[in-house]
């Protein structure tokens, strides 16, 4: 396969990852911000997905912030310009993915770029536009999973999106366990940590595993060492590891042993890991250190497969 082919792939299913990630936890901050008693703040959210952006909305504007990051052009971060990427790259490589995939992201693309979803976001219910969109990105995935072949192409596909997810799985966590620092007294906050889990889908699975309420350590315990969890770090690393062997190929065995070492590595590390252990080490270290691992991954997999300089 060529490089700017597996590129193209890799990014594309990174891209659709990445917006799937931004509005479930849109979705469950605009519910909470609604529910407060006291004055919400969208700071959290910004620091993850939209870092470092200048023209930053009102942070305790709820529409606002939902505009901002789903239909806002000036947004790097934004649904809208994350999905125009993605649709950009599988417009590239359409001879390598199916025309019902691609029609499913097109049919993405184009309910974004919809003036009814603005409308709701706006000043109908914002609710309803999240909906419609998460459903979009699950029609996505199912596509994918019943009609792409098992080759090449959809190895980097899984490679792009559980990297993604990884990522994210930690820059969640490292943003609330460390707004929960700062306020020990969110550190017992049931609503707090249910949050957590319903932006990431995981609260169905936390009470069916833990019986006795919703604790910090618990909720640490699943989000990082849970291989049941798909959106466990664990079980993300658990995948890109699995897709990742199927690139194996004599021509490129040096570059291939190398980015399977740093992989296996990392995946040590967490499956040996446990909550006391990642407690002695100092949460930020751990996430900190993960996070590196994770950048370096992705660095790799550009210098050795997607030929970047």
């Amino acid at each position: 396969m060529l490089s700017r082919v597996a590129d193209s792939l890799y990014w594309l299913s990174r891209y659709v990852e990445r917006s799937d990630g931004i509005l479930r936890m849109l979705k469950i901050n605009y519910a909470t911000s609604q529910d407060s008693i006291s004055e919400f703040s969208w700071e959290p959210v910004i620091n993850i997905f939209a870092p470092s952006n200048e023209n930053a909305p009102d942070i305790k504007n709820s529409r606002e912030v939902l505009q901002y990051m789903i239909t806002d052009k000036e947004n790097h971060y934004s649904v809208l310009n994350i999905i125009t990427r993605a649709r950009e790259n599988a417009r590239s490589v359409q001879d390598h993915i199916t025309k019902d995939l691609w029609q499913s992201l097109n049919e993405y693309y184009l309910i974004v770029r919809d003036s009814a979803v603005k409308k709701s976001l706006q000043k109908d219910d914002p609710v309803s536009a999240l909906d419609l969109l998460i459903k979009q990105v699950m029609l996505f995935y199912g596509t994918a999973e019943i009609s792409m072949a098992r080759g090449e192409g959809r190895s980097f596909m899984s490679i792009g999106k559980y990297l993604e997810r990884s990522i994210q799985s930690v820059d969640i966590l490292d943003i609330k366990f460390g707004t929960a620092s700062s306020n020990p007294d969110l550190l017992s906050d049931t609503s707090y940590w249910k949050n957590l889990l319903l932006s990431i889908g995981g609260y169905e699975l936390y009470l069916k595993c833990y019986r006795q309420g919703f604790e910090a350590e618990n909720v640490l315990e699943q989000v990082v060492l849970n291989v049941d969890f798909p959106r466990s770090v664990l079980y993300a690393i658990n995948q890109l590891k699995r897709y990742f062997e199927r690139l194996r190929s004599d021509s490129n065995m040096e570059s291939y042993l190398e980015l399977l070492f740093t992989i296996g590595k990392l995946q040590s590390r967490i499956q040996y890991s446990s909550v006391q252990t990642i407690r002695e080490e100092g949460l930020h270290a751990f996430l900190t250190d993960t996070r590196q691992e994770l950048f370096k991954i992705g660095n790799a997999l550009n210098k050795h497969y997607f030929a970047y300089t």
